[in-house]
């Protein structure tokens, strides 16, 4: 067997060992939290029985002859990810009725193919191999294939019985220490399905980049109705299940099914390798660490982002060290690109303190600055701040989720601050900030999603001095659809720009971005298309900027 097989061979237990007895803040209600005691016994007993995890057995569960299958099982497409120096990550899931608890295949195993090829034709086969799909992991199914050579394009399809999938095309990352001259990311974030649609993920299919950076909101718990929302479908209507907010690990493959039926976003991740981490919608809106949104007890909530931790699993792109654990998962990572880039990929949800003030847009105070608070948790900052100690990049990127920089919201002195952003967090903010400082990092680039408009940061030393040193930029993504079709101005345009002069770039449309590293200078180039309630839009660029390596601060390109 090769590597690749017998690292995905084993179907583990994924049952919790233990959840820790502890303390734990349950929910935001009216500004106050209350607290609850969770016992790990009863959690891991919940978790256990209501999730339908695999057992020890499970691979001796009954194998379905694939030659069975008389519907296309490859409907939700083929996705690679997390590109590492002579290895690839591909990906695909067999669902040949998408929109059907168990996407219409029986509670058996599946057994899939699949090739890597230096060419489209697949005349030049490099790698083949076989993987087990399991019902247990919704028919989901992964290769991590080693022994390539770095820095080169490489085509991927997988086949089961008579049906092969699209061709998806991936590369590895340069080898470490190379000295690439350049390379091309996109970074794009929030695409709800209801609010429009994925206009911009097939012009992202058409960009030539190297990577694509998902910043988070992948998918979103609200109901989606018979028509699509937004979309205002009239010649489909999508089946009642999905009018319902997602909370059970089948509502959440479900949903992840609806997103990876759209076309657009199935060419996007056919075109180029994926990084992925996610924000709160992938579970619950503006969850912090186990505490929800809402007023529920503390087990059912774990059990709710279990079940939406597990299907993020299944349903993206991540490698082995990735699978989770219960309701825990190891998102945060690092990735090398030569000598050029390191990307350490940050998780601002899993570790966070509970937003401060009841969360939404506050006056700041003790609360919000209390230096006890955290947006990482002590072992990721940790991880963060070491990493960056140990870089020999030229340019060290953080992909991660929430605004980043300090942003007002008004240009007076009664200014509120977003508590669920870095600005409710600050003295964790300034931790990273000296932690790059002491660490030498010359070029630091923050990658940001969430707020459904793009933006361009200077990185201030004191924020709250307009004349201090600029240490860094920040490129945020504005969203692939949520949001609707936005405006170019939003209406706080103005407050904004006068209330923050960090602010280079506000734009309100859809989108996403793409940046250029090279040894001497960043490009940033912000696209936007003009609609998503309609299909079709072109894309154009709304704005550019450059940063020199070496001398932060952006300028209009």
């Amino acid at each position: 067997m090769t590597a690749a097989q017998t690292s995905m061979a084993p179907v583990r237990d994924d049952r919790p060992a233990e959840l820790p007895t502890a303390t734990r803040p349950l929910a935001r209600n009216g500004g106050l939290d209350r607290r609850r005691l969770l016992t790990g016994a009863g959690a891991v007993a919940a978790l256990a029985f209501s999730m339908s995890l695999p057992a020890a057995g499970t691979a001796s569960a009954a194998v379905l002859d694939a030659r069975r299958i008389t519907e296309d099982p490859f409907t939700l497409g083929v996705a690679s990810g997390d590109p590492l120096p002579g290895s690839v990550l591909i990906w695909t899931r067999l669902a040949p009725r998408p929109y059907e608890p168990g996407g219409g295949l029986p509670a058996s195993r599946v057994e899939v193919r699949w090739e890597l090829a230096h060419d489209e034709g697949f005349r030049r086969i490099v790698r083949r191999g076989w993987v087990t799909a399991h019902a247990e992991y919704g028919h989901s199914v992964r290769a991590e294939i080693q022994g390539l050579d770095s820095g080169r394009v490489y085509h991927y399809r997988f086949l089961t019985g008579s049906w092969t999938s699209p061709t998806g095309r991936t590369r590895t990352a340069p080898a470490a220490g190379a000295r690439n001259a350049s390379l091309t990311l996109a970074a794009v974030s929030c695409q709800a399905y209801h609010d429009g649609y994925f206009t911009a993920h097939r012009h992202l299919a058409a960009e030539d980049v190297d990577v694509v950076f998902h910043l988070g909101d992948y998918l979103y718990e609200y109901a989606v109705n018979a028509t699509g929302g937004a979309r205002n479908y009239t010649d489909r209507r999508l089946p009642a299940h999905f009018n319902r907010e997602t909370v059970t690990l089948e509502d959440y493959r479900l949903r992840y099914a609806l997103y990876k039926s759209d076309p657009d976003l199935r060419a996007a991740h056919a075109a180029h390798p994926f990084v992925v981490t996610w924000d709160d919608h992938e579970t619950e809106n503006n969850y912090a660490g186990e505490i929800p949104e809402n007023d529920v007890p503390p087990e059912e909530f774990l059990l709710r982002r279990a079940a939406a931790y597990r299907a993020y699993w299944e349903n993206q792109p991540l490698r082995t060290p990735q699978r989770p654990t219960g309701p825990d998962m190891r998102l945060y990572r690092r990735l090398t690109f030569g000598r050029l880039a390191q990307f350490d990929i940050l998780d601002t949800r899993q570790y966070r303190s509970d937003q401060a003030y009841g969360d939404g847009w506050r006056t700041p105070g003790p609360e919000s600055e209390d230096p006890a608070r955290t947006m990482t948790g002590a072992a990721q900052e940790r991880w963060l701040l070491d990493g960056w100690r140990d870089s020999a990049a030229t340019w060290n990127v953080v992909p991660q989720q929430v605004t980043f920089a300090q942003r007002r919201d008004v240009p007076t002195a009664a200014y509120k601050l977003s508590m669920d952003a870095w600005d409710g967090y600050p003295a964790s903010r300034q931790r990273l900030l000296d932690g790059a400082e002491s660490a030498g990092v010359a070029n630091l680039m923050v990658l940001t999603g969430d707020v459904h408009v793009s933006y361009a940061f200077d990185l201030k030393k004191d924020f709250d001095d307009p004349a201090s040193r600029t240490v860094g930029t920040e490129i945020v993504t504005t969203s692939v659809s949520s949001g609707k079709d936005g405006a170019e101005r939003p209406a706080n345009w103005e407050n904004q720009t006068r209330a923050n002069p960090h602010m280079k770039h506000y734009n309100g449309r859809r989108g996403y971005a793409l940046v250029t590293l090279t040894e001497t200078a960043a490009r940033a180039d912000f696209r936007t298309v003009s609609a998503v309630t309609t299909p079709g839009a072109p894309v154009t660029t709304a704005a550019s900027f450059v940063t020199e390596a070496g001398n932060p601060g952006l300028t209009p390109a």
